[in-house]
């Protein structure tokens, strides 16, 4: 199946930078008409007017009910409908689970899990009576192999997947398609905007995937109506030898860390 997504209505979270902003680009040069979705009412204009023709920035804190509900209905006063949803908007943190806190853990579920959850609960109603419509939540490698120094980003996007994969199949008595995309290390602006950052390993961001990269292949899966694609050759590597040997990769996890600690 081939989904036509020009003229479909569309609303992107997370839309004011980093994977967001570009598949709200990717998005608007295949025809689609956007809302754009983010805290930074400045940066979505900029965004917006790069874009042009008619995307729609809705300043939005999507961890607040009141701004979930507005988004969807300042989107369809604007479009006169919705046929596309896509969950962008995360955040991280980076360091081990011992010397984190609970604030940490329930902000990073706040964002990544509970907020996308709720955007499609108040979505579905319109997207039954969408044209073609999808709903495409984006997770993380960590969604499919919980990582050390990320334990409350890969629970979250553990949950978003496992949500993701319950809704597959009750939205398609709707004709709702659902979509994950599973990326790999990205040069994003995740790891500028962390809610910790003192992880002993050094991640090389900058040999990430871009986020053109991972824009074009999201829009890509909505446009083929993909039910879940993995992103980058290392994410790729990393899950087929979890898949094949997950006693191995725990022990070599296991092991790096170790390394880690004693060095320093």
């Amino acid at each position: 199946m081939s989904r036509n997504l020009h003229g479909k209505r569309a609303v992107v979270t997370g839309a004011s930078g980093g994977i967001g902003r570009a598949i709200a680009v990717e998005l608007a040069k295949a025809g689609v008409r956007v809302a754009l979705a983010a805290r930074s009412a400045d940066k979505l204009a900029e965004v917006a007017d790069a874009i042009g023709g008619d995307a729609l920035a809705v300043p939005t804190d999507v961890t607040k009910p009141a701004d979930r509900e507005n988004l969807i209905r300042e989107t369809v006063a604007r479009f006169g409908g919705l046929d596309l949803l896509v969950n962008v908007a995360g955040v991280g943190s980076w360091g081990h689970f011992a010397t984190s806190t609970e604030a940490i853990n329930r902000t990073v579920m706040e964002v990544n899990f509970f907020a996308p959850v709720e955007l499609i609960r108040l979505a579905v109603p319109h997207l039954t009576n969408g044209n073609d419509p999808a709903i495409c939540n984006l997770t993380s490698m960590c969604a499919r192999r919980g990582m050390p120094a990320w334990p409350e980003y890969s629970a979250s996007k553990f949950a978003l997947v496992g949500m993701t994969e319950a809704l597959r199949g009750e939205m398609a008595r709707y004709d709702i398609d659902v979509i994950t995309i599973v990326p790999g290390l990205t040069k994003s602006d995740l790891n500028r905007n962390l809610l910790r950052s003192d992880g002993k390993a050094t991640i090389p961001y900058d040999k990430g995937m871009t986020v053109e990269y991972v824009a074009a292949r999201t829009v890509d899966a909505i446009r083929r109506s993909k039910r879940e694609i993995v992103l980058g050759i290392e994410a790729k590597k990393i899950l087929t030898m979890n898949r094949l040997a997950p006693r191995f990769v725990n022990w070599l996890i296991a092991r790096n860390v170790t390394k880690l600690y004693r060095e320093n």
